[in-house]
C-alpha cells in the first residue's frame, strides 16, 4: 500500500483493532481498577508483606520455569536449525503440541504424575508449555547463521564450546532474549496450571486476583494486585519488544544459509539431549492417556452429567459448546489480528513510535488477568445499548481478545519480510490498496494466515481463564466442565475429567499436525 490511497485506508483499518481493544479490554479493565481504587484498603494491600511475597513467588516461579524452558529448548533449536536427520519434521510437530494444549489438560496430566503438586510441578508444567517457543524462535534465527564463522573459529584452535559461546551464542542472542521474554510473560500470568497444581498453598498474582474477585469479592485488593500485574507485564513486553527488534534486524541482515547437515562428533550429544527432551515432553501426555484408560467408565459417562448432576449438560454438549465458541472467536480474532498486522507492517520509520505503541497495546491482553477482564465485562457491558452480559457471544469475545496477539505475532513477521518494492511496483502499475494486498501480500502470506487461524482455534478451544468466569452453568465449554468435574467429589467425576482431557488433547494434536503439514515454519512461533 505505497500510494496516497493507502495512507487514507491505513487509519481506517487501525480503527478496527483499536476500537475492539478499547471497548472490550481497556474499558472493562479501567472500570474494575477504578471501582477497586475507589474503595479503602488498596494502600494496605500494596504495603503488605504478604503481597510482596506473592509477587516474589510469581516472579520466582516464572524465572525458574523460563530457565528450564530455555535449557530444554536450546538442544531442540539446534536440531531444528542445524541437523539433517530423519524425523526432524516430526520433532517440530511434537514439540508444538504442549504449547497449544489447554491448561486444564496439562494441569491434570502433571497432577497424575506428581500427585502432591507443589512448586516443582508448577515450574515443570509451565516450562512444558513453553519449550516450543524457545525451540522454534531460536531455531528460526539459528538457521540463518553461517556455519563458516564457527568453523573458522574451530580452525583457529577454539574448542567446540568456545566456538559456541564466542561465535554462535552472540549471533542467536536476540532470539534467545525474545523467546525468554515471551516465556516469562506466559509463566508469570499462568492461571489454570497454578490453580490446579498450587491449590490454596501456592498462589500467584493471577490466582490471587481470581480468589479476591470471585471468592472474597475484595475489589480493592484485586485492583491493587491488577495494577502490579499490569506494570510487570508492560515492563516484560518492553523488554520483549526490544529483543524482537534485534531479532528482526538480525534476520534482515542475513540470508538463509544451508546449515543443516548430518551431525558429527560431539554434536551427537546435543542430538541425544534433544531426544531426551522430546521424551520428557511426551511423558505427561502418555501418562494422561494411560490414566484415562485404566477404566472405561469415564468414557461411557461422557454422555451424562457426572455424579449427582455435577454438570448441567453432558460432556459431549460441553465439547460442542467449545467448538462453537472457538469458531466464533477465531473468525473475530482473524479479522482483528490480520488487520492489526497489516497496519503494523506499514508503520515504517516515520511512525515507528506509533507502531511500537500499538504493538504493545495489542500484546497487553496476554498479561492482564483474565478474571479482571471477565468481571469488567459483567460490570460495563450492561451500559451498552445492547446488553451483552447474557449473550452467547460474550465467551467468544473474551477468547478473541486472548488469541488476537498470537495471530498478530504469527502474521506480522511474514508481512514485514515481504519486499516493499513488490508493493511499490504493483502500485506504480495502477493497483489499488486492496488489489496490492490481494496480489502481493495475500499471495505470499497465505500460509501464515492458515497457521494463525489454526493456532488461534486450538488456543480458543482450550481457553480457561476468562471462559471459566464468563461461561454460564448451562453452557460450559469443555475445559470449564473438566474443572468442575475435578472440583467435585466422586471417582466417576475424576474418570470423566481424564477422558474429557484426552478428547480435548486429541483434537488439539490433530489440529497441530494438520497445521504443520500445510504451513511449516511460518510466523514467530
Amino acid at each position: 500500500m505505497p500510494n496516497a490511497a493507502a495512507r487514507l485506508v491505513l487509519p481506517l483499518l487501525a480503527l478496527v483493532p483499536v476500537g475492539f481493544l478499547g471497548l472490550f479490554f481497556a474499558w472493562p479493565v479501567v472500570s474494575i481498577v477504578g471501582i477497586g481504587l475507589g474503595g479503602s484498603g488498596v494502600t494496605d494491600v500494596l504495603t503488605s508483606a504478604d503481597t510482596w511475597r506473592l509477587v516474589a513467588f510469581t516472579l520466582g516461579q516464572a524465572a525458574a520455569a523460563t530457565l528450564v524452558a530455555v535449557l530444554m529448548g536450546m538442544p531442540l533449536a539446534f536440531v531444528l536449525a542445524r541437523c539433517n536427520l530423519p524425523g526432524v519434521g516430526l520433532v517440530r510437530t511434537l514439540i508444538l503440541v504442549p504449547f497449544v494444549l489447554p491448561t486444564v489438560v496439562v494441569g491434570l496430566a502433571f497432577r497424575a504424575l506428581l500427585p502432591d503438586g507443589g512448586v516443582l510441578s508448577i515450574v515443570l508444567a509451565n516450562a512444558f508449555f513453553n519449550v516450543a517457543v524457545v525451540a522454534r524462535t531460536v531455531g528460526g534465527l539459528w538457521a540463518h547463521t553461517d556455519r563458516r564463522a564457527e568453523e573458522a573459529a574451530r580452525s583457529l584452535g577454539a574448542s567446540r564450546r568456545r566456538a559456541f559461546t564466542s561465535v554462535v551464542l552472540p549471533a542467536i542472542a536476540p532470539a534467545v532474549g525474545s523467546a525468554a521474554a515471551v516465556v516469562f510473560l506466559f509463566c508469570a500470568t499462568s492461571f489454570g496450571v497454578v490453580l490446579m497444581l498450587g491449590g490454596a498453598r501456592y498462589r500467584t498474582l493471577e490466582t490471587e486476583i481470581y480468589l479476591r474477585t470471585v471468592d472474597l469479592f475484595d475489589l480493592p485488593g484485586a485492583a491493587a494486585l491488577s495494577i502490579l500485574q499490569v506494570v510487570a507485564v508492560i515492563a516484560v513486553l518492553l523488554v520483549g519488544a526490544a529483543a524482537r527488534r534485534r531479532r528482526e534486524t538480525a534476520l534482515k541482515l542475513r540470508g538463509r544459509f544451508e546449515t543443516a547437515r548430518r551431525p558429527t562428533g560431539g554434536e551427537w550429544i546435543v542430538v541425544g539431549a534433544a531426544a531426551a527432551v522430546v521424551i520428557a515432553l511426551l511423558v505427561p501426555i502418555v501418562g494422561l492417556i494411560a490414566k484415562s484408560l485404566t477404566t472405561m467408565d469415564g468414557w461411557r459417562a461422557l454422555a451424562g452429567t457426572g455424579v449427582d448432576g455435577t454438570l448441567e449438560v453432558s460432556a459431549w454438549q460441553a465439547a460442542s459448546n467449545s467448538v462453537k465458541a472457538a469458531t466464533d472467536a477465531t473468525i473475530l480474532a482473524m479479522l482483528l489480528g490480520v488487520t492489526a498486522a497489516v497496519v503494523l507492517s506499514q508503520l515504517r520509520r516515520g511512525r515507528a513510535v506509533l507502531g511500537e505503541t500499538l504493538d504493545l497495546a495489542l500484546m497487553l491482553p496476554l498479561g492482564v488477568s483474565a478474571v479482571t477482564v471477565g468481571f469488567g465485562y459483567l460490570v460495563t457491558l450492561g451500559d451498552l445499548p445492547f446488553d451483552l452480559r447474557t449473550s452467547p457471544l460474550l465467551v467468544p469475545f473474551a477468547q478473541a481478545l486472548v488469541i488476537t496477539p498470537l495471530i498478530v505475532r504469527t502474521v506480522l513477521p511474514v508481512l514485514r519480510a515481504i519486499d516493499e518494492r513488490l508493493r511499490q511496483a504493483a502500485g506504480t502499475l495502477g493497483a489499488g490498496p486492496l488489489r496490492v494486498w490481494r496480489e502481493v501480500d495475500l499471495a505470499l502470506a497465505w500460509r501464515s494466515l492458515i497457521a494463525a487461524a489454526g493456532f488461534g482455534y486450538v488456543v480458543a478451544l482450550g481457553e480457561f481463564g476468562a471462559t471459566s468466569f464468563l461461561a454460564r452453568p448451562d453452557a460450559p465449554t469443555l475445559p470449564v466442565a473438566i474443572a468442575r468435574l475435578i472440583s467435585r467429589p466422586g471417582e466417576l467425576n475424576n474418570e470423566m475429567a481424564y477422558a474429557a482431557c484426552v478428547v480435548l488433547m486429541l483434537v488439539t494434536v490433530l489440529a497441530v499436525v494438520l497445521i504443520e503439514r500445510m504451513t511449516p515454519a511460518v510466523g514467530e512461533f
